[in-house]
């Protein structure tokens, strides 16, 4: 099976009401659940979700799964603007970097205007260094994860501004 098969079997299984899928060929296993934390998780474009708000600040303390939580309910409880921002959420579990490199400077930072297409970090998964590119333009308001730290499935990555093109 190979990385555009198992992109599909996301696309597909996303679609559908099914939560668990499992497929075992000759020495090759793979185990996609939805609703829970994945077993196994190849990369998928990237989530976004339109919120109210921003997010008021970054859990890097907390457990990855729980940073994840306590930022959307972050994100409900604040109500004082009427902007929309779109919070980029991790496509994978992985390891998320900002830059391609130690020595290289971050894809983007706080202020960068985006555009679709563009690569906006890394997350290593199983020694696989997947580039994580937007789907859609605006600036960037926020980094919500921090370098070099484990980061879940669906947690949020960076706040954006669609607005701020």
């Amino acid at each position: 099976m190979d990385f555009k098969q198992i992109q599909e079997l996301i696309k597909i299984m996303g679609k559908s009401d099914l939560s668990e899928l499992s497929i075992e060929q000759d020495n090759f296993k793979i185990t996609l659940k939805k609703g829970g934390t994945p077993v196994v998780v190849q990369q998928a474009p990237a989530r976004v979700v339109t919120a109210e708000s921003t997010p008021s600040q970054s859990a890097s303390s907390v457990s990855a799964e729980s940073a994840s939580t306590v930022e959307l309910k972050e994100a409900k409880k604040e109500k004082a603007t009427d902007e929309k921002h779109i919070i980029i959420k991790s496509p994978m579990v992985g390891t998320f970097y900002r830059a391609p490199s130690p020595d290289k400077e971050p894809f983007v930072k706080v202020g960068d205007h985006i555009r679709k297409g563009d690569h906006i970090c890394i997350i290593e998964a199983m020694k696989l260094f997947n580039e994580i590119e937007s789907e859609f333009d605006g600036k960037v308001m926020k980094v919500l994860a921090e370098e070099a730290t484990p980061v879940e499935y669906e947690q949020p990555l960076f706040l954006i501004d669609p607005n701020g093109v």
